[in-house]
Formats: C-alpha cells, sequence, structure tokens
C-alpha cells in the first residue's frame, strides 16, 4: 500500500525488514527508489502505480545492499541509477559466476524464495560528482557519503523538504558499518556520513529512512545524535545508551542487539590491532 508522505512523495514499506520504497512523481511518471524485497510486495507497488496512472521512468538505489537493489519486471525497463561507487560494486559482485547463489545465500530464509533475483543489481552509475538524478520530475539532490556502503546516497527531494536518508537514521536498526571491506576506519567514515546528513538537515521537514518509521522535522537531528551516540560509543568502547538494543528494543526486533553485539566485538578486535605492540 502507498502512503503520502509529502506532496508528489508516496512511501510503500516492506513486511519483513519494514524496507521503504519511495515513490516521487515527475512529470510524465515516477521515480523509485530503493523498490522492496519480494515479487507480491513488488508487484503490489507495480499494479498501485499502474492504477493511479503512473509509469516508472526511472530507479535509484542508496547503496549496494541485496535489499536495496532488487527490481521486478512490473517495474517496466526503465534506468536504473546508482552512484558511480555503488554501481561498481554492482558490477563486481555480478562478474563473479556464482554471484546468483551466493546472493541467494544472504536472503532471510523467510522470503528467499519469494526474493527476485533476476534484476539484481543491475544499476547505472551516475558521473563522479553527479549531484542531481537525471530525470524529468523536482529536482533530486544526491547526498554521497561514506558511511555504511560504499556509493551510499542520500537524496533530498528539494522542493518538497523529504530526505531519503538510505540505511541511515531508522528507529528500528542501530548504525550498520560497511561491511562490503572496503574501508580502514568504518567509524569515522561513518560520522562522516552523518555530518554530510546534517548538513541538509535545516532543508528537510519529512525523513524516510531505509528501515522503520517516517518521521518529521522535529525528529531528524533527534535521529542524527542518536546514530553518532551509538557511532561514539563503538569507538570508545563503552555500552551505548540506545532504545533500539536491550530491553528497550521494540518487540520482534531484540535481534538488532545481536548486530550490536556482532559489532562492538569486531570494532574491539580493531581496536586491539591498532594497538602498538
Amino acid at each position: 500500500m502507498l502512503t503520502q508522505v509529502a506532496q508528489g512523495v508516496l512511501v510503500h514499506q516492506s513486511e519483513l525488514l519494514q524496507n521503504n520504497t519511495v515513490v516521487v512523481q515527475g512529470r510524465g511518471g515516477v521515480l523509485v527508489v530503493d523498490p522492496g524485497l519480494t515479487r507480491s510486495e513488488m508487484t503490489c507497488l507495480a499494479d498501485d502505480l499502474r492504477e493511479l496512472g503512473l509509469p516508472v521512468v526511472a530507479g535509484f538505489s542508496t547503496h549496494p545492499d541485496w535489499d536495496h537493489v532488487l527490481w521486478h519486471p512490473g517495474l517496466g525497463d526503465a534506468p536504473r541509477y546508482g552512484t558511480a561507487r555503488c554501481a561498481a560494486v554492482l558490477r563486481d559482485v555480478r562478474s563473479q559466476p556464482d554471484w546468483r547463489e551466493r546472493a541467494a545465500e544472504g536472503l532471510p530464509p523467510e522470503i528467499a524464495d519469494e526474493t527476485p533475483l533476476d534484476g539484481y543489481g543491475l544499476v547505472t552509475g551516475l558521473p563522479v560528482g553527479t549531484v542531481q538524478i537525471p530525470w524529468d520530475g523536482p529536482d533530486v539532490r544526491i547526498v554521497e557519503h561514506p558511511a555504511h556502503a560504499p556509493g551510499h546516497a542520500a537524496l533530498l527531494i528539494e522542493a518538497r523538504g523529504v530526505l531519503v536518508a538510505g540505511d541511515m537514521l531508522s528507529d528500528l536498526f542501530v548504525p550498520m558499518l560497511d561491511d562490503f571491506g572496503a574501508t580502514d576506519d568504518p567509524i569515522e567514515e561513518y560520522l562522516v556520513g552523518l555530518r554530510a546528513l546534517e548538513g541538509v538537515a535545516d532543508d528537510v521537514t519529512v525523513l524516510v529512512p531505509g528501515h522503520g518509521s517516517v518521521c518529521g522535522a522535529d525528529q531528524v537531528r533527534a535521529r542524527i545524535d542518536l546514530d553518532r551516540a551509538y557511532v561514539r560509543a563503538l569507538r570508545d568502547g563503552t555500552a551505548p545508551d540506545d532504545p533500539r538494543i536491550g530491553p528497550s528494543a521494540r518487540p520482534g526486533w531484540e535481534w538488532v542487539s545481536d548486530i550490536h553485539e556482532g559489532q562492538a566485538q569486531s570494532v574491539a578486535r580493531r581496536r586491539e590491532h591498532e594497538l602498538p605492540g
């Protein structure tokens, strides 16, 4: 089901991981950002758009994680974009002869049989330095940064004040560091990403995270501050005071604490490696 969050901006949320697909209306059709997880969900999205008379004229993937690079034939064959680094990662993934098997192994078992892989990662990289999505619609600013994944980009729909944050600023997931192994300092890169989002915060009236609840302007800086406090706690080896983990975690999402424990252990091992002697 599509829900309007601002004029000409709609959101479709997946059931399993509460992924938010964002639909932006343009003059001749819509831009679809991070289009969902399962065949049935993407069929529902395609049917809703068809009933509204809104053809898909462009797609965008905010970053190269599996749950942000899927597609469905019902959405058509419009060009699908990402940053140059995002597209490069996906080309490398698809160049491996066993990429499909490896991608399938990484899927949650609950939806593995329902997740289409045929259009996985078929993203065209925009030239380095591109700051606007090339399409016939409202200006959509690309805010690229190094946090979480190579070539991660938030999108700011400037005339609507909507920030599509990718896998950041969630009320469900703690910040997840870059797991592509392409960085020497994932904590500092995450802090750089938060500063990039903070730099556009004054222009935001609606925040759409990659997973979880949409919020208004009054919560944007609070979510940035919460993510920053979590990342700094990881860096400093202290226990984060974070409502997304521990006893205060949302029912059904207690497993996010396992993500935190794994990250805390990984950062601790990295810290020990870096100690002199």
